[in-house]
């Protein structure tokens, strides 16, 4: 089974039921607390709080923590790629990805052709 540290995008694309992101439905799902949280907020915001519970708590088993170095260079990754406009969370989550070797799965259109990222629209 292959991992990847999904992002917020590829979390509500599979929600949704996307057929192109059906392949990931056996995927081993990595998040971090800022995926985590805007999850919650994006599905409470738009589906209401009893799909959001089911949900976050369908989710909540995949966080894996983060050390301060990694948030770090998350912020100096997005202030060198200011021009992008790419959100702390998704910077965040692409370094984690780097970290922990494995590929950051998005449809958000900045990380379009960018290395070591599994883009899916």
């Amino acid at each position: 089974m292959q991992a990847f540290v999904f992002d917020t995008y590829a979390l509500l694309e599979i929600i949704a039921g996307n057929p192109s992101y059906a392949k990931y439905l056996n995927s081993e799902i990595v998040i971090n607390d800022f995926i985590f949280a805007e999850l919650c907020y994006k599905l409470i915001r738009e589906n209401g709080i009893e799909v959001a519970n089911f949900y976050v708590d369908k989710y909540a088993m995949f966080r894996k923590g983060l050390d301060a170095k990694t948030i770090k260079e998350a912020m100096m990754f997005r202030v060198q790629h200011k021009k992008k406009n790419l959100s702390p969370a998704d910077c965040i989550s692409y370094v984690m990805a780097l970290k922990l070797d494995l590929k950051f799965l998005t449809g958000d259109m900045q990380f379009e052709n960018m290395e070591n990222v599994e883009f899916v629209k």
